[in-house]
């Protein structure tokens, strides 16, 4: 008898299970695209906050201009929902001297016309969405960066940058500047110039996943690499020594003075492996 409520009991979960998985399977998706492109001088900050779901990329552009390119992807039970869901779903813009701010707009925040949201369906609100960016910006300005779950790529852009993201394969190809970044779990992938870096402080961290950094042969710098909880560093840079001479080099930490020393950067794992790479100066 046991054995019977038992094995009922588990054919009465899975039908549940079923029941769900094909309800969600019934919704309707679409995917819609909005753009945006306007005047903007190099030496301003560009803010950009994700959606909870979806990408990022940023590219340097030698006009002084921004180009939004936004893919936005929807899904409801029925067309109606879809048009509801729509009219919200999108990206607001926020704008103050020097400095615009570029702001996903949905059902986890309730931006936008406030008129939209006062007979807003609840049953909507849970409902997944996803919107991947592609911003152009002018080569030399500032970066503030919060996204959600998806992919971070930044490259030909000079400027301070603030990256935060939950979860995220991010990919960095350094200029000069100043970074600041922390990223939830995944993988971060650092590309510093083949000269010496011109710019200020360079701090990166990474909870849970793979860091790799690739550092030029001749770098200078005060450079701090360390493992917190567990994991291990590989580096491919055997010609560091310690920038303390009490304090060896260790696979959870190395406080190096690379070539003269500067610059102080830091690369900071939770839990993974970071790993140091050397790159050849081209010409």
């Amino acid at each position: 008898m046991k054995n019977r409520k038992l094995s009922f009991a588990f054919l009465l979960a899975v039908i549940v299970i079923i029941f769900a998985q094909s309800a969600y399977s019934q919704n309707q998706n679409r995917v819609t695209t909005k753009t945006d492109r306007f005047d903007f001088g190099a030496g301003g900050t560009v803010s950009i906050i994700g959606a909870p779901k979806g990408s990022i990329t940023i590219v340097g552009n030698p006009k002084n201009e921004i180009e939004i390119t936004a893919k936005i992807e929807i899904e409801a039970p029925t067309e109606a929902d879809l048009n509801i869901l729509a009219a919200v779903t999108t990206f607001v813009l926020q704008e103050t001297t020097g400095r615009i701010s570029i702001m996903s707009s949905g059902t986890h925040n309730k931006l936008g016309d406030k008129k939209l949201w006062k007979k807003f369906p609840k049953t909507l609100l849970g409902l997944p969405f996803k919107i991947d960016y592609v911003v152009k910006v002018p080569r030399y300005c500032d970066l503030d960066v919060n996204g959600g779950k998806g992919d971070i790529d930044i490259s030909g852009v000079e400027g301070t940058f603030k990256i935060a993201s939950i979860e995220s394969n991010t990919k960095l190809s350094l200029i000069g500047g100043g970074i600041a970044a922390t990223i939830g779990s995944g993988t971060v992938d650092i590309t510093m110039p083949d000269r010496s870096w011109r710019g200020n402080a360079v701090d990166v961290a990474l909870a849970t996943g793979t860091m790799t950094a690739h550092l030029p042969s001749s770098i200078s710098a005060d450079l701090d690499a360390v493992i917190l909880k567990s994991g291990k560093i590989e580096s491919a840079f055997v010609d560091w020594k310690p920038r303390t001479r009490t304090i060896p080099f260790t696979e959870q930490s190395i406080i190096a003075k690379a070539g003269s020393g500067g610059v102080p950067m830091k690369f900071t794992v939770g839990e993974g492996t970071l790993k140091l790479m050397r790159i050849t100066k081209t010409n």
